[in-house]
């Protein structure tokens, strides 16, 4: 995703001690853990910290499953908290985990004692030592220095804070609406009475200013405050009720007495579409003690981390899978209130008829790994999340490409809406409105929006369907805020067609066989960028002549990465993509140099960490595979279509080796859950080889048997187990395969076939097989 740079606080990841190819993950010597528990429960192996170092940019505060409200502490980090820092500016409401620039952060709330003086959180922030921090699904708490312990918890629309304070009378509780994460346009504050205030909130801005938001916020307290006041820039007023600011510091005050009483419980409830909302939102899930919310936010995600059930493997590998797992679950974040309203990308209040309205769309990202795992372990959330993204296009005019709350951003390039929403129709979560999908897709495919509108949609479509290729022309005007394909034509270019190439087949099953065959021939537009002369892909101008550098690993016009790492992404064609680079000797050649696969093998986690791409934003000039970033996560799947099927794995299991159990364990931003995914799907041995289909590609599994619990509306047999009996760092190669007893040859599966199949079960050993390597056993070609 779109990155800001930052120095890292730690040393390299190099310098961490290699980890064991599938049990050991390294412990990355934190101090903040998951809160201990002694009752056996899945969530106790939930490290939320993970990730938290090193430009992973998760969160480690409160939310329950697709939340609105994810309550975390911000310590000074652009997008929110930073393992390395050691101050908190604030408890604030929303977070998105894993994005790569300031987002969110709206309403930061700290308690303070003493007089209010100060009205910038970077300076009346509250130091914190990692000694006194801990957290676990839908729980934080933190000691801070000033001798107040804050503790957090969540429902799907509030967040509850609790703060013991030493005994004073001048006990305050500090609403900032001023500032937050990204830029503030403008915020209002009202205090209703002596428990209660209200505020209006609307921000802008994701990597560069977008069309603007408004959170509403109503804010609860379990005890009446003695006195109250605002804050309007420099000026702090006690007793004022009211205060309203543009574009500058703005918040309320809260104190009380807390010599006998040393407890003060708040709970906010926020909205996207007004203030009744919010207070709607209070009414329905408030008013419940602390404790009880949190138990409640707990047994949520121990529900939904028994969907999948994995044995074998090392205590530390199962910290990381449950953690991922559970990072998996935090976004797309519900969008609607308790009464079904909700704010459309029209601006106008919608209500949702038989269905929960979902927000925030990582679509660049997410297509690939996470909108496949929620279609498995959670499809009717899936389902209601594919009908919220036609509501986009209904409401206003176009599908989205990276969508935050009520607006489009318009950040990162290609067409990733289209896989998205085809994998939905083909995982059977849009029964009733294939139609409605197809028409938004078939005019998002072949059409631009309108000059006046928010998205970009395929902005070099023209060119495109005019040339087959996306023109790269460097530093054009933008001609609306966020990305532009423009700018990376040549990625562009093999994004449109990926899109193409998944189109055709909703087209085809749909009856549409006049697209299909149009889209069909549009998903072979990858070869209009391909080079002959250096064999790779390679950027085009305008006047279709081959620019940039010649050399693979120097090329221009890709989108965070480099013509190596986007060689492997055309899964709807890989047998035509081998043809083109010389046949399957040849595209194994290159799939072991690009993996450093000889070095892999004598060490595979010392290979990863220090031959691969590493550092988070380590994009371009290079030759290897990038396990940090989304362009070729797929990569490692290509050798199930060149004959090789054992290399996958081999190269799998290396990169798990890069998910650790501390503040750096995580490859590169989670950007929602993607990276996350990639790890929980790769653990299991099934993964979305051909995104926006219902074809899975097969690899060892990391645990000897992972028990998945299926909704039966969706998948009638309501489980499946995939079991590799004896898997180890040593015997991982799978020597045969059987799907419910019967011989399973080929190295992918069907949705279908995880439908009507109780059991995966494989023989692994020592050495390579034979398994897999027959041309018909590979993951077929789309059209």
């Amino acid at each position: 995703m779109h990155r800001i740079p930052r120095p890292r606080l730690r040393g390299p990841a190099a310098a961490l001690a290699a980890a064991a190819l599938l049990g050991g993950v390294l412990t990355g010597g934190a101090t903040a853990q998951a809160a201990p528990r002694t009752d056996g429960r899945l969530t106790d192996l939930v490290n939320p910290f993970i990730g938290t170092q090193n430009e992973g940019n998760t969160y480690p505060g409160a939310s329950v499953p697709f939340g609105m409200v994810q309550l975390s502490p911000d310590t000074g980090h652009n997008t929110g908290y930073d393992y390395g820092e050691n101050h908190i500016r604030g408890f604030s409401s929303v977070h998105l985990s894993g994005v790569g620039c300031g987002l969110g952060g709206d309403l930061p709330t700290l308690p303070t004692t003493g007089e209010v003086t100060e009205t910038d959180y970077a300076k009346y922030a509250a130091e914190f030592s990692h000694d006194d921090e801990k957290a676990s699904p839908g729980y934080y708490k933190v000691g801070l220095e000033t001798g107040i312990d804050a503790e957090l918890t969540a429902t799907q629309r509030t967040g509850v804070q609790r703060y013991t304070f030493p005994a004073t009378d001048k006990a305050n509780v500090l609403l900032n609406a001023g500032q937050s994460l990204h830029r503030t346009l403008s915020s209002e504050v009202e205090i209703l009475d002596n428990r209660t205030v209200r505020t209006a909130i609307k921000g802008s801005g994701f990597c560069q200013d977008t069309k603007p938001y408004t959170v509403y916020t109503v804010t609860h307290f379990d005890r009446p405050f003695t006195t109250s006041g605002t804050w309007n820039g420099d000026t702090v007023t006690e007793g004022s009720k009211k205060s309203s600011a543009t574009d500058a510091r703005n918040g309320a005050w809260l104190r009380f007495d807390t010599s006998k009483d040393r407890t003060v419980e708040a709970t906010t409830a926020l909205s996207y579409v007004d203030a009744k909302g919010a207070a709607l939102n209070l009414r329905a899930e408030g008013g419940r003690s602390f404790d009880r919310v949190e138990r409640a936010a707990q047994r949520s995600w121990e529900d939904r981390l028994e969907g999948v059930k994995a044995q074998g493997g090392s205590d530390e590998l199962r910290r990381t899978f449950y953690s991922s797992l559970y990072r998996s679950f935090l976004a797309p974040n519900v969008g609607s209130d308790v009464d079904g309203r909700y704010t459309g990308w029209d601006q106008k209040t919608h209500r949702a008829d038989g269905f929960t309205y979902y927000q925030n769309w990582s679509l660049w990202d997410t297509y690939r790994t996470q909108a496949q795992l929620l279609s498995l372990l959670a499809p009717r959330e899936s389902r209601d999340m594919a009908i919220s993204v036609l509501r986009i296009d209904a409401e206003s005019g176009w599908l989205p490409k990276w969508g935050y709350g009520t607006v489009e951003t318009n950040i990162m390039t290609g067409d990733p809406v289209t896989p998205f929403l085809t994998n939905a129709y083909q995982q059977g979560l849009l029964k009733g409105y294939e139609e409605e999908a197809y028409r938004a897709l078939k005019k998002n495919a072949d059409g631009v929006p309108a000059t006046d509108s928010a998205p970009v949609g395929r902005e070099a479509n023209v060119e495109y369907l005019k040339d087959g290729f996306a023109p790269y022309i460097k530093d054009r005007p933008h001609a609306k805020p966020g990305d532009s394909d423009y700018d990376h034509g040549a990625s562009a270019t093999l994004e449109y067609a990926l899109s193409d190439g998944m189109l055709a087949e909703m087209a085809r099953d749909l009856g549409h066989d006049a697209d299909a065959a149009r889209y069909d021939a549009r998903a072979q537009n990858y070869r209009k960028i391909f080079d002959a002369s250096t064999g790779f892909f390679r950027a085009r101008d305008a006047s279709g002549a081959f620019t940039g550098p010649a050399d693979p690993a120097q090329s221009e016009g890709f989108h965070e990465g480099t013509s190596w790492q986007y060689q492997w992404m055309v899964p709807q064609d890989i047998p035509g993509m081998v043809d083109l680079i010389g046949g399957k000797d040849a595209a194994n050649q290159r799939l072991d140099s690009f993996f450093a696969y000889d070095k892999l093998l004598a060490d595979p986690a010392k290979t990863a960490r220090e031959v691969w791409v590493n550092g988070p934003y380590a994009y371009y000039n290079a030759d290897k595979y990038n396990p940090q970033n989304e362009p070729d996560l797929i990569a490692p799947y290509t050798y199930l279509s060149t004959g090789q099927p054992w290399k996958t794995t081999d190269v799998v299991h290396a990169a798990l080796t890069l998910f650790t159990n501390g503040p750096t364990g995580m490859t590169g931003n989670d950007d929602l859950g993607t990276m996350s995914a990639w790890m929980v799907l790769s653990s299991i041995g099934v993964f979305p080889v051909q995104p926006g289909t219902d074809t899975w590609g097969l690899s060892t599994p990391a645990f000897e048997r992972v028990d998945i619990k299926l909704d039966r509306r969706y998948y009638p047999r309501g489980s499946l187990t995939v079991s590799a009996p004896g898997a180890s760092d040593t015997d991982r190669y799978i020597q045969s395969a059987r799907l419910d007893g019967a011989q399973q040859a080929r190295t992918y599966l069907t949705t279908d076939d995880i439908r009507s199949a109780r059991s995966l079960s494989f023989t692994v050993g020592s050495e390579p097989s034979a398994w897999g390597t027959s041309p018909d056993d590979a993951p077929p070609a789309l059209g």
